[in-house]
Order: structure tokens, then C-alpha cells, then sequence
């Protein structure tokens, strides 16, 4: 990972908009900081979208999207997206139909129970409640699991015919095609009539851990806040770029090394 000074002044000036995770990356300890805060409505006054994609639940997101200044939240690792509406309402957008969620969320409630029976230590997330098409299990927000409790739960999931993935906080399960990924370029072609994948030396992704590898694999401008070195030995990918600060004013610098030359 090279310093995010060393992000050349041309490529930074070719950015049209900004792709983030939201826990450890725009927040610091639960909370968006007052830098991170700013950063948001500095780029939306300079015209940049802003796309928040979260293994967060849809429950947990709804407050936030209709306070910060963001052009949507795709929540559940891709599943759901929040787009603000003009008349201050959130709009619900899901990639699957009503009939598969609901069948998909039996299983996956199933699914949990056995984690929680199974792993010693394991509980659901506190966001569980506004979950609708993934379950999560909490590893490191209000509880402690070894990476051995976290690899069990990983495997149940998988053994339940799931995909599995660990941020930062928690370890999400769903059942789907769709991943941050995937629900990147669903919710740039659904806001922007855009194809992400045509113009992704025109985006920059931010992150911090291992369930944004897959974004990091892709952008050729990918930055990892400082505090990614948690996980450093467990990616298979690396951020192109590394941040001096961590969380939110890691992602602070971001938008500043983004605006700053425009």
C-alpha cells in the first residue's frame, strides 16, 4: 500500500465519485466524526456522488441516509439500497423479489439459530432486528470472538448454502448473487443510467477490512483508512492506497486529496 500522498494529481483529478464503507471507514466507534461529517458535504458541493455500500442492516441505515449528505446506501452487503427522495422520504430499492426474500429469510433465521447453538459465544448482531435479507453475527462490535469462532460461524453459513464475509464488526451470511460488488454497479446503472465497470478509473473506493476486498480488487483507486492494518494479513487483495488516519478522518483525507485539486 502506497501513502495516500503518492496518488498522482492527474488520477485524482479524473475522480467523478466516491465509493464507502461506513463502519470504521466513515465512523469511528458507532459514530460519524464532525471531519468525516464535513467531507460528505464538501463533495456534495463540489458535485460528487457519494455511495455508501455496508454489510449494515437496512434498519440500521434508514435514519442516516436521510441525514447525510449521500446519494444513497446500498445496505446488506448489496442486497437493499436507500435513496433519498425529494420529498425527504427514503426510497427502499431490493435487487430480489418479495417471494424470495421471504423464503430466503426462514432459511437464513434457521441458519442463525444454529450459529448461536453451535459456536461458543456467538450472538446475533445488535442491528438484527432491521435485518431483511442477511443475518449477521457480532465479532467485534459489542462482543469478542477468536478467529477460530469466527471461521466456525463462516463455515456454517457456507455449509447452509450461504455466502459468508467478515467487516470489520460483524460476520454477514445471505443468500443471493449480490455482494458490494454487485451492488455497486446495480445502484450506479439504477441512480446515473452508468456502467461502473466502463469508468472505474473514475471512482475511488474507500474501506478497512476483509469484506471490501472484492471492491478492492476492482478499482484501480482503492484506499484503505489506516486503521485496514488490522487486517492486512488477511487480505488477498491490498487498497492501492493507505491513509495517515484511521476511520473517519482517514476518509476526511480522502475527499480532501479528491477536492483539493479541483
Amino acid at each position: 500500500m502506497l501513502p495516500l500522498s503518492a496518488w498522482p494529481t492527474e488520477d485524482r483529478r479524473r475522480i467523478t465519485g466516491i465509493l464507502t464503507d461506513i463502519d470504521d471507514t466513515l465512523t469511528t466507534e458507532g459514530a460519524i466524526t464532525p471531519d468525516a461529517l464535513q467531507a460528505l458535504h464538501a463533495l456534495k458541493a463540489a458535485g460528487l456522488p457519494v455511495i455508501a455500500i455496508t454489510g449494515r442492516s437496512v434498519g440500521w441505515c434508514a435514519p442516516f441516509a436521510l441525514v447525510w449528505p449521500v446519494d444513497a446506501m446500498v445496505a446488506e452487503n448489496g442486497a437493499v439500497a436507500l435513496v433519498p427522495a425529494p420529498s425527504g422520504e427514503v426510497e427502499k430499492r431490493y435487487r430480489q423479489d418479495a417471494a424470495t426474500r421471504d423464503l430466503n429469510f426462514g432459511h437464513m433465521q434457521q441458519a442463525l439459530a444454529r450459529i448461536e447453538r453451535e459456536v461458543p459465544g456467538a450472538r446475533r448482531a445488535t442491528d438484527s432486528p432491521g435485518r431483511e435479507t442477511d443475518i449477521a453475527i457480532d465479532h467485534s462490535e459489542f462482543a469478542h470472538l477468536s478467529e477460530a469462532q469466527i471461521a466456525q460461524a463462516v463455515q456454517i453459513m457456507r455449509a447452509e448454502g450461504m455466502n459468508a464475509t467478515v467487516s470489520s464488526i460483524h460476520i454477514n451470511g445471505w443468500f443471493g448473487d449480490h455482494n458490494k460488488w454487485v451492488g455497486a454497479c446495480w445502484i450506479v446503472r439504477g441512480l446515473f443510467g452508468r456502467d461502473l465497470r466502463a469508468e472505474l478509473d473514475r471512482w475511488v473506493y474507500v474501506g478497512d477490512s476483509t469484506n471490501d476486498v472484492l471492491m478492492f480488487e476492482r478499482f484501480p483507486h482503492s484506499v484503505g483508512v489506516a486503521n485496514i492494518r488490522r487486517f492486512e494479513a488477511q487480505l488477498a487483495t491490498l487498497p492501492r492506497y493507505i491513509s495517515a488516519g484511521e476511520r473517519g478522518a482517514g476518509f476526511a483525507q480522502v475527499a480532501a486529496a479528491v477536492l483539493d485539486i479541483r
